[in-house]
């Protein structure tokens, strides 16, 4: 059987344990859920309604069984709050939290890797150091003050970037990116210091091994052994990283789609957990682990076109 046929596979007990977990995770929350939606002063005809049409009066086993049977059709149901299909909102919304996290994954890879290699290759020089402090300054940052510092001393000062909103790349690609920009930056500054000491931790290492020593004595130019021998092996622990982060990142777009105003998944995640709106809920983060197994799955197969000595026959 191929591999991606495996991993495919593979994917689906990983997102049933996620769903079977919120499902059941869910339906635990403290309150009577249509009481909290009507607020105390709804008539009982009009609470029995409610529940009804949330299924809250069916036996919670098959409720259970049902939610399975739809999401396995791809319908997540009826959102309570919007009077839209769930599935209709995430598809809606998901460009927004895939621009704005892809976005800040590469431009977390773009500046850390030139970074950790120039550091490795200066190793406690004044460089090095110098990566080493702006590293640890970007991990103390959490990305939602990096985002507030970025509205009031960029946005706000330069009429460059836009405070709020977002703009489709279909309808302009320019406003796209204008209004992509800062939340990328914000989102990925972490995610750079994190890639940047690991970039210098793995290029270092490789430069110390025995293949890189013999390339130097076949009178090879340090920047083509560099380029074509280290950078080769240092990229697989670096891919594996970047692509857990990927998929945290697609979580960590929550706070930043609040900061900048952004109509991704995060603010409708936000929106039905304070609306107890459970289809929304469960529908989100049903996408997001999917996203996230199907990235890990990416990385993976990129593993190979990395390093052409990997095979998975």
């Amino acid at each position: 059987m191929p591999f991606v046929v495996r991993r495919l596979l593979a994917v689906a007990p990983t997102v049933l344990a996620v769903a079977t977990v919120t499902f059941f995770a869910l339906q635990v929350v403290p309150g009577d859920i249509a009481e909290i939606m009507l607020g105390v002063d709804a008539r009982q005809e009009d609470l029995a309604q409610l529940r009804h049409e949330l299924g809250l009066d069916r036996p919670l086993a098959l409720r259970y069984l049902e939610w399975l049977g739809h999401m396995a059709r791809g319908d997540f149901g009826m959102s309570i709050s919007y009077r839209e299909p769930v599935i209709r909102l995430i598809r809606a919304r998901l460009p927004v939290t895939v621009s704005v996290a892809g976005s800040a994954m590469l431009l977390a890879i773009v500046a850390a890797l030139p970074l950790g290699v120039i550091a490795a290759r200066r190793a406690w020089s004044l460089v090095d150091l110098a990566v080493l402090a702006g590293s640890q300054v970007g991990l103390a940052v959490p990305a939602f003050w990096m985002g507030i510092l970025l509205i009031l001393g960029l946005a706000a000062a330069l009429p460059i970037f836009p405070l709020q909103g977002y703009v489709a790349f279909g309808s302009n690609p320019i406003e796209w990116g204008r209004h992509l920009f800062l939340p990328a930056l914000a989102l990925g500054t972490e995610r750079a210091a994190a890639l940047v000491r690991l970039s210098r931790a793995a290029t270092l290492d490789e430069l110390h091994r025995d293949y890189v020593r013999t390339a130097r004595s076949k009178g090879l130019v340090e920047a083509y052994v560099v380029r074509r021998h280290v950078l080769r092996n240092a990229l697989i622990p670096i891919l594996t990283v970047a692509g857990l982060q990927l998929g945290y990142l697609m979580g960590g777009a929550i706070v930043i789609e609040q900061v900048f105003g952004l109509p991704g998944l995060g603010r409708l995640l936000l929106h039905g957990i304070y609306s107890r709106d459970l289809l929304v809920v469960q529908g989100v983060v049903i996408t997001i682990a999917v996203m996230f197994a199907l990235l890990n799955l990416l990385v993976d197969l990129l593993y190979a076109v990395v390093d052409p000595r990997i095979t998975y026959d």
